[in-house]
């Protein structure tokens, strides 16, 4: 698997590549955020599998440069910073990184973060699964004026595409698959960010908040307080 590095400090870019490197990984390194992006461009090789980003940068703040990074690519994105605080993991994850590790962390434990984001992208992705008959139609979901496409993780109120995020895509589909149904909030947690991480718990809430903006459909979702969250389908 190709795996872009953005780091700026080469001494710890080349203990990191070389562990990497032991584990079967390709690894381009770019210093910098428009390093990075340049790196993404779609003729520049085969596409990455996941970007590792620190966010303290020369030029650009990692925040920055993970918000253009979603812009153009679905590409996993694991943020790797010495920020440890909760607020900058909510503003990471919700820019659209898929993971938020914080420095020292345990090499073991990064790469498996590393697989984990990868084996979630290859499951979500319409192409994977060879098996699968492409003669077979995928019906959409539709509830109400919502329409949710899941291969082609489309969604649209009343004719009108709304741009979401990989996990308020993911959120809407796992809620939307079984409405009226309460899903527990570590159930949620555990489906959709696959951590047990409590911190996690909030994100949830701004993800929700989020969908209901986004649909502006602020009844679509129900909070059951003290439980966790259910779609309630439209009538008609």
């Amino acid at each position: 698997m190709r795996l872009l590095l953005v780091e700026d400090d080469n001494h710890v870019a080349a203990a990191l590549s070389a562990v990497l490197s032991r584990h079967g990984f390709e690894v381009t390194h770019a210093r910098s955020g428009e390093e990075a992006l340049q790196a993404l461009l779609p003729d520049c090789g085969a596409p990455f599998g996941v970007v590792l980003l620190d966010l303290g940068l020369p030029d650009q703040d990692g925040f920055e440069v993970c918000g253009k990074i979603r812009k153009r690519t679905a590409t996993p994105v694991i943020m790797v910073t010495a920020r440890a605080d909760v607020r900058s993991r909510i503003h990471g994850l919700n820019l659209g990184a898929d993971d938020y590790v914080v420095k020292p962390y345990d090499t073991m434990e990064l790469l498996a973060r590393i697989h984990a984001v990868s084996r979630r992208t290859a499951a979500h992705d319409p192409g994977h699964g060879a098996d699968e008959d492409p003669d077979v139609p995928h019906p959409p979901l539709r509830l109400g004026p919502v329409t949710i496409e899941l291969p082609t993780r489309q969604v649209s109120v009343d004719g009108t595409t709304v741009s979401l995020t990989r996990k308020e895509f993911d959120l809407l589909a796992l809620l939307a698959q079984r409405p009226g149904v309460v899903f527990r909030r570590e159930q949620i947690i555990s489906e959709v960010w696959r951590t047990s991480w409590e911190g996690t718990g909030r994100t949830l809430e701004v993800h929700i908040a989020s969908l209901r903006s986004k649909l502006r459909m602020p009844a679509l979702i129900e909070t059951v307080r003290g439980v966790g969250y259910r779609l309630v389908a439209p009538a008609g």
